[in-house]
């Protein structure tokens, strides 16, 4: 987890019990469930007692558990929880039993710090309490209430925008109870501001060790496209595939899809339909090495999600020195700066990424490089240390008002 020799300010300060409150946690593979990890690890290798208070994932060990996440052992509170079946692997704590549940674990704990991930079920319960019990409530929102409509089939089309409002008021509920409230990226603090009525949005990179990824600088020899992330509805990859359909086939490009996820019968379909399917390779879900090699042996990282409030695998992709072509949605252009690391293509616009795609296929060694060392500049700015040392001001209570790195870029 160390990334360099590098001094924290917070060096020599008492140390902090934390809780962390998440509603998705390990062995789900999520952008929330990843940076919930590295930030226990993170706070647990700087010596501080962590906790984390998530749902069960079989109902088989209940209560305090020792697990070992990111390399560093993690106290970890497994809650109750029924699977919700409309959605491929999600579990929810029961909502009429979270306050009781919650008052158990903060108890037992004593946190100087309730940092909540959720507002759903796990936040909701540890605000309530923890706000009567006087404890110090941090609040970060990974949520957009959109991208659960298409697992509620139980909601009719005709009553989802009520549905997301309905969301978006239990979110102001239970932020409102905090002290702090961080996203990862600017677009997601304004998103969230707009949507509720908290005010001063942090915007903190979820941040990641850079060390850890290995960027190939040798001249290519192969034209390797590569997705990673959950294979499901909105991260768009069926746009991906009908986009690589169009590349000329003198390119050689081959298409690799990294993870898994309820959508790949169907896109597998997909590529049979289009005639490529000696060209894609779909992984389905893999362990950590095999991550890394593929972002080393890509040419170009593709990202055609329109939902993305950060996107911890494009960050991995920079930090692998990769050129990235993404939709010009969301938190995407706070990593993917037109032109200079990568392209940015109209959301949902297949000609527009293909050609995209192309332009970085096929243009000279030399342009190549550019990207790839840019992207590997601008990642610098994420390093998780850095984060780690603003969520541990703000659970000290220390005055925290500095926008995300690649924002402040951008204003500069």
């Amino acid at each position: 987890m160390t990334s360099g020799t590098r001094t924290s300010p917070h060096e020599g300060k008492p140390r902090l019990r934390i809780l962390i409150g998440a509603d998705t946690f390990w062995p789900e593979i999520n952008g929330a469930a990843t940076f919930i990890a590295r930030l226990g690890a993170g706070l647990a290798e700087r010596g501080h007692d962590v906790h984390i208070a998530a749902p069960s994932y079989s109902n088989k060990k209940l209560g305090p558990q020792i697990e070992e996440h990111e390399g560093q052992k993690i106290t970890v509170h497994r809650i109750y929880s029924w699977r919700w079946y409309p959605h491929p692997w999600l579990r929810f704590s029961l909502p009429w039993r979270i306050k009781q549940n919650s008052a158990k674990i903060l108890d037992l704990v004593k946190p100087d710090v309730v940092h909540f991930q959720s507002h759903i079920v796990v936040g909701r319960g540890m605000t309530i309490e923890g706000q009567k019990r006087g404890i110090r409530l941090i609040g970060t929102n990974h949520f957009m209430p959109e991208n659960l409509m298409e697992y509620t089939f139980i909601i009719p089309p005709f009553l989802h925008d009520w549905a997301i409002q309905k969301a978006w008021n239990a979110a102001d509920r239970s932020f409102r109870r905090a002290e702090r409230v961080t996203t990862p990226t600017q677009k997601a603090a304004d998103y969230l501001e707009a949507n509720t009525s908290v005010a001063h949005v942090l915007a903190i990179s979820c941040g990641l060790d850079a060390h850890n990824y290995t960027p190939n600088m040798k001249p290519r020899t192969d034209n390797l496209i590569v997705f990673l992330g959950r294979v499901v509805e909105e991260k768009q990859i069926d746009k991906l595939i009908r986009a690589f359909a169009k590349l000329d086939p003198s390119l050689g490009a081959k298409l690799e899809i990294v993870g898994g996820g309820d959508q790949e019968a169907k896109l597998k379909a997909l590529t049979a339909s289009l005639g490529v399917t000696a060209d894609v390779k779909f992984t389905g879900y893999v362990d950590e090495a095999y991550l890394r090699n593929a972002l080393t042996r890509a040419t170009v990282f593709a990202m055609p999600s329109v939902a993305e409030l950060q996107s911890i695998s494009t960050m991995e992709a920079m930090a692998s020195g990769l050129p990235i072509v993404a939709a010009n949605a969301m938190a995407l252009p706070h990593l993917v700066h037109d032109g200079e690391n990568g392209f940015l293509f109209e959301p949902g616009n297949v000609d527009d990424l293909a050609e995209k795609l192309t332009r970085v296929l096929t243009m000279p060694e030399k342009e190549l490089q550019s990207l790839k060392k840019e992207s590997l500049r601008i990642v610098e700015s994420h390093d998780i240390q850095r984060t780690l040392d603003t969520f541990e001001s703000l659970y000290r209570g220390e005055t925290v008002d500095i926008p995300a790195p690649s924002e402040a870029k951008k204003r500069s």
